[in-house]
């Protein structure tokens, strides 16, 4: 568990090997729920590389000084990120602002 916003991470070595390498991080909001974009990549043990460029969007919660994640969706491909962005594009110009 991680204190501080900039503790938190997504990379993990298991035995020596990193198998989610953290490429960048953006924070979207701060406070008692946090959202972070991750952009990383898998190490691929077949191929004995890493995978392309993989997104994550996260949601944790601070609850006894602690931040706790509590929900995750992973962009598996730079398409289906670039379908998104499309996607949101779209709607924001349908709606003529994003102002509320």
């Amino acid at each position: 568990m991680a204190q501080t916003i900039d503790d938190l991470t997504i990379e993990y070595v298991d035995e020596g090997v990193t198998t989610i390498k953290q490429l960048d991080k953006i924070v979207l909001t701060k406070g008692a729920w946090s959202t972070i974009v991750y952009k990383y990549q898998d190490w691929e043990k077949a191929k004995e590389r890493y995978s392309p460029p993989k997104y994550s969007i996260r949601r944790y919660q601070k609850r006894n000084d602690q931040y706790m994640l509590k929900s995750k969706f992973n962009i598996s491909s730079t398409d289906q990120a670039q379908k998104l962005i499309e996607i949101l594009n779209h709607w924001i110009a349908e709606d003529g602002s994003d102002k509320e």
